[in-house]
This record gives structure tokens, sequence and C-alpha cells, in this order.
């Protein structure tokens, strides 16, 4: 069932060509991302060009996928041996609580890093909307139905005080909350994604934009019921309008593993993703806040032992 679950998720898979013939690599090891229009895609795209000829236990092998969820039963699946995936997503799989609380836990994955943030946005054009406690009583689009965002607009109301039952469910993707948000059918959107976001940044060219920052208490509280949240600003200028720093939460694009991968070929991947970070980042801005500190941070699923021994010899120790 889940075989069947993760290939309909999936959708047809698509093996990219951004594979490379690492000299004396002995295992190719696909790599899930996402649809082939994302960032994930791109972002392993990257990975796959820059590290393939350094690598020689394996060549990564670039897939599109349904992404999250579809990607950790893939790797249980053992139809991909690396993905990237929310780390509130992953925690969900490891839990087997929200997106997994039907079909259970899965155990059959690690963590190598955090790659880079994908925020929480919560975005209005009305500025009488200045706390997500001014949520209560307006209609809100918290992303599609099922999917991650309204898990994380779930935890984030509840964090307020303030449930579904307290505002007008909308489900919608990102580029339709845009849309509903310039025509006044919506008071505001959750949009969980890197910062820019494309659909936020087109309505910023013929709306006022504003961005519904949390405070620090409800941050803690927030953090204290779900330790894969981080804190994060939102620099003024990122969109048009926007003169000032606006403060939230994100989640973490985050690189996972299947745990039958050998503790050599994770070390390697790990130890050539970080030495070689500047040739990552000039082929995707994503790699460009890629760090060692930031990529241990707002994991609670244990690190892969080949990761962990890299992080380990750089001062840094993580559970495995």
């Amino acid at each position: 069932m889940k075989k069947l679950l993760s290939l309909l998720l999936a959708g047809v898979l698509v093996i990219g060509t951004l594979t490379g013939c690492g000299a004396g690599a002995s295992k190719d090891l696909t790599l899930g991302t996402g649809g082939t229009t994302g960032t994930y895609y791109a972002v392993g795209g990257v990975m796959a060009t820059v590290l393939n000829p350094i690598l020689k236990q394996s060549a990564l092998t670039v897939t599109s996928t349904g992404a999250s969820k579809a990607n950790i039963q893939l790797i249980d699946d053992e139809d991909a041996q690396l993905a990237i995936v929310q780390n509130d997503v992953m925690y969900y799989a490891y839990t087997g609580t929200d997106l997994f609380a039907e079909e259970g836990a899965y155990s059959s994955f690690s963590t190598i890093a955090g790659l880079y943030d994908e925020t929480v946005q919560i975005i209005t054009c009305d500025a009488s909307i200045a706390s997500v406690a001014d949520l209560a009583g307006k209609t809100v689009s918290v992303g599609d139905a099922g999917s991650g965002v309204e898990f994380n607009a779930k935890q984030v109301l509840a964090a307020y005080g303030l449930s579904f039952d307290d505002i007008t469910v909308v489900n919608a993707s990102f580029g339709d909350s845009a849309d509903s948000l310039k025509d006044g059918k919506i008071d505001a959107a959750f949009v969980v994604a890197g910062a820019p976001t494309t659909a936020v940044t087109d309505l910023a060219t013929t709306n006022a934009v504003h961005i519904v920052e949390l405070d620090d208490e409800h941050i803690s509280a927030l953090q204290s019921d779900y330790d894969f949240y981080t804190k994060t600003v939102i620099p003024a200028g990122t969109y048009a309008g926007q003169d000032a720093d606006a403060t939230t939460v994100s989640v973490r694009a985050t690189l996972i593993v299947s745990n039958k991968v050998s503790e050599d070929a994770v070390y390697e991947l790990t130890k050539a993703m970080f030495e070689n970070q500047a040739d990552l980042a000039a082929g995707h801005a994503k790699f460009e806040t890629l760090s060692l500190e930031d990529a241990v941070a707002g994991i609670s699923v244990p690190f892969h032992a080949g990761a962990a021994k890299y992080y380990e010899e750089n001062g840094i120790t993580v559970a495995k």
C-alpha cells in the first residue's frame, strides 16, 4: 500500500539527466526532489552538477517527485536513497503524526543537513491585520488541503489561542491565494516557502502587501510544542513596499537519506557539500546560507552516522 501511494503521489518519475560520472563512483544514489519547475528540483540539479565530479563513493541521479511526503515514501520503498523534504513533514513521518497519522511512523531515513529556510509568511493587503490574533473572524487561505502549509497554519494559530473554527478557511495554492488577495476575496494567506516567493512578489507589484509578524512570546510558545521551527527575519525590501524587517518562523528544507546508505558514502557527500558551498551557491542562491550551524538547527530526526561523523569533526555534536 505504501508503495502504491508513494507512486501515486510522486506521479511519473522523471529521471533527470543531471548525473555525473564521479571518478570511481561505485553506486548511483537517486535524489528525490519535487516538480520540475520547483526549487527542490533546481537545488538537486545543482548538487548533482557540482558534487558528482568530486564524489568517489557514489553519484547523484536527480528525479522529479511529489515533494516532501512522497519523497519519504520513496525512500521507504527503496525507490530513492536521498531526498529533499521539509523538516516538519519529516518529523510527522518519524513520529507517525499529522500528515502520517493514518499510515504510521517511518524509521527508514535519517538526516544529513538542513539546507535553507522555508519561511512561514502570513500575507495580507489589509493594514489593520497587524497580528496573528487579528485573523479571528477573517477569511484566510491556509494552503492546499492536507498540505504541510495547512498544518503550519493550524500550529501558528494555536500558539495564539485560535483554531480553524475562528476563521473562514480557504484551501488554495500560493498563486490562487495571491489572486484572491488581489481581488479582495480573502483577507490573508499562509505562504510557506523561501522568501521572496514569486506569488507574493507578483502581488506586491499591484497591491500594498503586509507581512503579519509573530512576536517573541508566541514564537517561544510555538517552539516549545514544535522544535522544528526556527525564528526568522524577512529583511526589509524583500517585497516592494516592505520598509521594515518582519519577524516570523521558518521550517527547513532538509536533505535526508536512507539508513541503508553506507556511512562512508554519506560522510563523503556531507563533506563535499560543505567544502564546496561556494560552488553550490554559485549554482543556486539557496546555498548561500548553507552553514554547519544552520544545518543542524530545527532538526528533530536523528542524523545519519556518516553526517554525524563530519559534524563531530567540526565540533558539532548531533543526535544519531
